[in-house]
């Protein structure tokens, strides 16, 4: 199922949802910036169940909301989006210039050096 590519605010609403499990607004409020006023959030997601990102349980007075996709498809969709728009679908240079831009830890290159390692052996078999 292919979703609209979510905002930079709805990501953030999706990230709290995702780290907290299903919650009221005033839940995923308490848990953002709090310079996002509650209306705020209120509205972007009530758009966002309209736009089929969020599932909103109304069995209780106040409404609970889920996301309708796991955090590793919504990232797998904008990182296709990226790799094909920014770096014409070349994952060395999508993973140059995240280095590049961000400074990886001895720990997080341990990480990236075994998953590349994973990979090879699964997909040069």
């Amino acid at each position: 199922m292919k979703l609209p590519k979510p905002t930079a605010g709805e990501l953030e609403i999706l990230a709290v949802l995702w780290r907290i499990g299903p919650a009221t607004v005033r839940t995923v409020h308490d848990h953002m910036d709090q310079s996002t006023g509650y209306t705020t959030v209120l509205k972007l997601m009530q758009i966002m169940t309209e736009k089929g990102l969020l599932q909103r349980d109304e069995s209780e007075r106040a409404h609970v909301y889920k996301p309708r996709v796991a955090r590793a498809q919504t990232q797998g969709q904008l990182m296709k989006d990226l790799l094909e728009k920014a770096f014409e679908n070349s994952a060395a240079q999508m993973v140059q210039q995240a280095l590049a831009t961000q400074k990886a830890s001895p720990k997080e290159l341990a990480e990236i050096r075994d998953i590349l390692n994973r990979y090879e052996k699964e997909n040069l078999k």
